[in-house]
């Protein structure tokens, strides 16, 4: 599919097909084009937690508000991320380039974030939306449906996957075969108030 049509196509499904299960080498397609996608320094601290024991997910959707997508839809699909990736030896986030280039680039990576707490967990937000919307266009694009979920409790969803404590949770992404079909879009707000050349009106 082509990538602007996985855009178009790509809606929240929360209804799923509860039998039907999506093929391993699809969710590793799925997941492997997420692991491709961008981090700042190439931290790639994003940390995919699949979630396939359904007792499990029953206790995840215990505390996710009792939504059917946690244990209905094929894969659910926690993204977290590695607050503390930066302090990991770095160097092996370029561990294809020149030793001089590992050693600039460690050295540049410990100067950006050390000391910086909340550019640390915006970085790391930042890496979970881009993974999350990877893994969504990919689903999509294999002729799945998505939904991408923060209406949960953090907390508890921590403790049922025992989320190491340098580590956050960003957000689930639910992907599976959708039992009914996707609503239409709700409304989009004009070009005029979201896009903007050099800047803001004034």
């Amino acid at each position: 599919m082509d990538v602007l049509d996985a855009v178009a196509k790509r809606r929240a499904v929360k209804q799923y097909d509860p039998d039907f299960q999506i093929p391993e080498a699809d969710l590793a397609k799925i997941l492997d084009a997420a692991r491709m996608g961008p981090t700042a320094f190439n931290l790639q601290n994003w940390r995919f937690v699949v979630v396939t024991d359904p007792a499990l997910r029953k206790q995840i959707r215990a505390v996710a508000w009792d939504q059917a997508q946690v244990t209905d839809a094929s894969a659910l699909i926690v993204v977290c991320a590695d607050l503390a990736a930066w302090t990991k030896n770095p160097a092996r986030y370029w561990q294809d380039a020149p030793k001089e280039v590992q050693d600039l680039m460690a050295g540049m990576i410990d100067q950006y974030y050390r000391g910086r707490e909340q550019v640390q967990r915006d970085e790391a937000m930042r890496s979970c939306g881009l993974a999350a919307q990877t893994l969504m266009l990919t689903a999509v694009s294999l002729g799945y449906e998505t939904c991408p979920m923060d209406g949960f409790d953090f907390d508890a969803v921590g403790k049922l996957i025992n989320l190491p404590e340098d580590h956050a949770i960003g957000l689930f992404v639910a992907i599976g075969k959708g039992s009914v079909p996707p609503k239409p879009r709700a409304g989009s707000l004009p070009k005029d108030e979201v896009v903007f050349t050099n800047c803001f009106a004034s």
